[in-house]
């Protein structure tokens, strides 16, 4: 069966991944480079490499299901499921192991909606949802650590340190929401009674700070366009790669 969707075409390229032609160039090229295309040992791919890349992020972007994809790509749901998990670990965002103690980060968590109830617990969005706290540099608002998932119901001051996060951003510093009490985190100024206002200068310390932190938002925003963040059906470790291979995907966009 012949499918609909190629990667030798550069408008559904554009359409399925969210990437320009020349960005999905540099994607596959990078994953070459990367050994993620290694000779095949038994039988070989019916789709090229091109096109299970493809698919991943088609499938990453759209949510769509195995069924539908596999129609579009001219393959088996099987094959589809199987290009998923071969690929998904390989397009992960490799952190960085140290920063310059000048470097500034934003940390912040964000709940996916998760249909495996074993790696997720309601949460406040009163949905079944994994916790997910994600790092990016203050100045360039690339993704540098995507923390491993915690169920929903964990707060971020436990999560930062649970997921890992902490540990990979130890050299630099951290700039965070009020919710990060009790971490190394930088938080706003907070009020000692309810109606007691704040000094002139811790106002504008926290103004300042909002406007800074406001930048791990818009990155949420932006990733969230590849909408299996938004109902991941992915069992096990696959919302920890959706996570990501999206945050490296995401970076991808913002490098041009």
């Amino acid at each position: 069966m012949a499918g609909v969707v190629s990667a030798a075409d550069k408008t559904m390229i554009e359409l399925f991944s969210g990437l320009s032609s020349q960005q999905f160039a540099k994607l596959v090229r990078q994953l070459r480079r990367e050994g993620a295309d290694p000779a095949p040992k038994g039988r070989p791919w019916k789709l090229s490499f091109e096109n299970r890349v493809l698919l991943l992020t088609a499938y990453w972007r759209t949510n769509l299901t195995m069924r539908q994809l596999a129609a579009l790509f001219g393959t088996s749901k099987s094959a589809a499921d199987r290009i998923i998990d071969d690929l998904a670990p390989k397009l992960a965002l490799r952190p960085r192991q140290r920063y310059a103690p000048e470097t500034v980060l934003i940390v912040d968590g964000t709940l996916v909606p998760t249909r495996d109830h074993t790696v997720a617990a309601k949460s406040k969005n009163y949905r079944y949802s994994t916790n997910h706290q994600v790092v990016i540099h203050a100045d360039t608002q690339l993704v540098v650590v995507v923390g491993e998932p915690l169920p929903g119901n964990r707060n971020d001051s436990v999560a930062f340190a649970a997921s890992g996060v902490d540990h990979a951003t130890r050299t630099a510093t951290v700039v965070a929401d009020g919710g990060y009490r009790g971490t190394r985190a930088v938080i706003p100024h907070r009020r000692r009674a309810k109606d007691e206002p704040l000094v002139g200068w811790k106002e504008m310390h926290n103004a300042s700070h909002r406007k800074v932190r406001a930048r791990i938002e818009h990155t949420f925003a932006k990733m969230k366009v590849w909408k299996v963040l938004r109902d991941c059906r992915l069992r096990g470790h696959g919302t920890a790669e959706a996570m990501a291979g999206i945050a490296r995907l995401h970076n991808l966009t913002l490098e041009g």
